[in-house]
């Protein structure tokens, strides 16, 4: 089993996904009008798509890049924290997935 760490600080969270060309974004995942986002970290080429595309309408679904302190107040809010695989030199793994701090033994 790969070994994990639980990140919780903002600046950490940050630098992980800078290193691995990671940016910050909601999907929204509601069902009616209004904005439920669901995290996410975005990798790679995904996350320099052509800004410029046309406007969704409300509830369309897709990814919606915000800044990092919008990110991180709706981290905060819903008590989130974020497991990713520990380094190993010579890799950068992306893969991650966000926990509840309450479920930090589990991770």
């Amino acid at each position: 089993m790969t070994e994990t760490v639980v990140l919780t600080d903002h600046e950490a969270i940050r630098d992980w996904a800078a290193a691995r060309m990671g940016a910050p974004a909601f999907v929204d995942v509601s069902a009616e009008a209004g904005l439920q986002a669901m995290l996410r970290i975005v990798f790679d080429q995904a996350a320099y798509q052509d800004q410029d595309r046309a406007e969704r309408p409300v509830n369309a679904g897709g990814l919606e890049f915000v800044e990092w302190s919008e990110w991180f107040d709706a981290f905060d809010k819903a008590n989130l924290a974020l497991v990713v695989a520990a380094d190993r030199p010579g890799r950068r793994d992306s893969w991650h997935e966000f926990i509840r701090r309450d479920d930090r033994s589990r991770a």
